[in-house]
């Protein structure tokens, strides 16, 4: 069974070490863990319901999709990746699925799960189906939505701004998906919103080979945003309509 190479994922706070139920069973199925493989000892955490660990989980992986911790390609077994996290096997296999339901890795009989690769034409063909239904939704909000409703905006922009000068990629990829959104949101369709937001998700993992993305990028990307809400404040409709194409034709 491979090892997860490089850095492991960081592990979320609030993620519990084993507890003592786990432990009153005999902790995970002996069959379950590679030799060699440990799990952390030390005082028990208090126990949390299964489906909020395997929340937390799936936040840490899809940060470490985005950041390059876990690399196109390679191989991670549920019980190496439990290891690091302090949990059983169980919460990282059910994220996994999740994560393979979402296209981001693929099942591998007897092995674990493997990252996908894809390459610059997929992120393309991402930007152009994002582009189609954005774009147009956008424009149309551009025209009939209050000033006062895009104000309300200004605290998503910010966070996406703070982010990019960290540099930090995780943070600005949640706040960047948080931003267009709450922009979806105002055109009152659930489903539109729920399937830019997928796609958009699967924008962001890094092709294999992909250079990673520096701070000035992401620092230009999130001006964009502040850009367009301040043009939507003032009603700038020319404008507004520029930064939109703008914004998904560097997508390209």
């Amino acid at each position: 069974m491979e090892q997860p190479r490089g850095r492991p994922p960081a592990v979320p706070s609030g993620v519990p070490a084993q507890t003592r139920g786990e432990r009153a069973r005999g902790g995970p199925d002996p069959g379950e863990q590679s030799r060699g493989e440990h799990t952390h000892s030390g005082p028990a955490a208090p126990r949390l319901v299964r489906h909020s660990v395997r929340g937390q989980i799936l936040d840490a992986l899809r940060a470490a999709l985005v950041s390059g911790e876990l690399a196109p390609g390679e191989v991670y077994s549920g019980p190496a990746l439990g290891a690091r996290f302090g949990v059983s096997a169980t919460p990282v296999r059910e994220a996994m699925q999740q994560l393979a339901l979402e296209g981001a890795v693929e099942v591998v009989p007897n092995r674990g799960f493997r990252v996908t690769e894809r390459g610059a034409s997929d992120l393309s063909d991402l930007a152009e189906i994002r582009a189609l239904i954005e774009v147009p939704t956008m424009l149309r909000l551009a025209r009939t939505v209050d000033p006062g409703r895009w104000r309300a905006l200004r605290p998503l922009a910010e966070a996406a701004t703070a982010a990019a000068a960290k540099g930090d990629r995780a943070a600005y990829a949640e706040a960047d998906r948080a931003f267009h959104g709450a922009v979806l949101a105002m055109a009152g369709n659930a489903q539109l919103v729920d399937v830019a937001a997928g796609l958009h998700r699967r924008a962001q993992w890094p092709p294999a080979g992909a250079p990673v993305p520096r701070r000035a990028d992401l620092v230009a990307d999130a001006a964009e945003h502040t850009a367009l809400l301040e043009a939507l404040i003032a009603q700038d409709l020319p404008a507004a309509q520029s930064l939109v194409r703008e914004h998904f034709t560097r997508a390209h």
